[in-house]
């Protein structure tokens, strides 16, 4: 079966082999690409010489007459949202060896910064890539099956999660069990709960992802 092929919108360092890191945005439900990329030039001052790309999801969503979806959230039970994540995890996998590939870097000078569902996937694949990434950035999202962590757990990248706490769509103590499990696991995590915050990323919320994206991506000795 032939995987979906994907691709989204860009902003960066032209040619591509001239960037030093890659950051990889992976929007929400119901979204596409160009949902996120606008994060690239906010990012890129802290982050020089870094390419930034949002590829569209997979497929078309399936709860909306518009947008994409990493995977149907019509049914939300653990078990289907595994099963959804597990089939999207080779298109996604693809993409980016492909783009590390196109741009010449290794996976530890790349990042990936997920929304929502694109959170879920973002921990999910990160995980379970044979080598780690520089770190994992989750806005509003969940680990999926934390308990699978024992068993299918390859890489331990460090990970930043942000979560409002009037989260009406993904609730907010996601955050703190998917803190816990991933501390379990011997994955670094960072957090920040953001008081009054709905479904959406804010500025302490951005600054906080900035932060640990140049600690990870960048590192120190990169600093000046």
């Amino acid at each position: 079966m032939d995987l979906p092929q994907l691709d989204g919108p860009r902003h960066g360092p032209q040619p591509p082999e001239t960037a030093a890191r890659l950051v990889v945005f992976l929007h929400g439900l119901g979204a596409d690409g160009n949902d996120l990329i606008s994060l690239g030039p906010m990012l890129a001052p802290v982050l020089p010489e870094t390419a930034f790309v949002s590829p569209h999801a997979p497929y078309p969503c399936d709860m909306a007459p518009t947008g994409r979806q990493w995977f149907s959230l019509q049914d939300t039970s653990n078990d289907a949202m595994l099963a959804g994540v597990q089939a999207a995890a080779p298109a996604l996998n693809a993409f980016l060896d492909a783009e590390l590939a196109n741009h010449g870097l290794t996976d530890d000078r790349m990042a990936l910064v997920g929304f929502s569902q694109g959170t879920m996937t973002a921990i999910h694949v990160a995980l379970r890539r044979p080598k780690p990434c520089a770190v994992v950035v989750g806005f509003s999202g969940a680990l999926i099956k934390p308990e699978l962590l024992a068993t299918e757990l390859v890489s331990r990248p460090p990970v930043a999660l942000v979560h409002g706490e009037a989260d009406p769509v993904v609730p907010f103590p996601a955050m703190p069990m998917a803190e816990m499990a991933l501390k379990t696991a011997g994955v670094p995590v960072a957090s920040l709960a953001r008081p009054g915050l709905a479904h959406g990323i804010d500025q302490d919320g951005l600054e906080f992802a900035a932060a640990a994206l140049r600690q990870n991506l960048v590192g120190e000795t990169e600093a000046d």
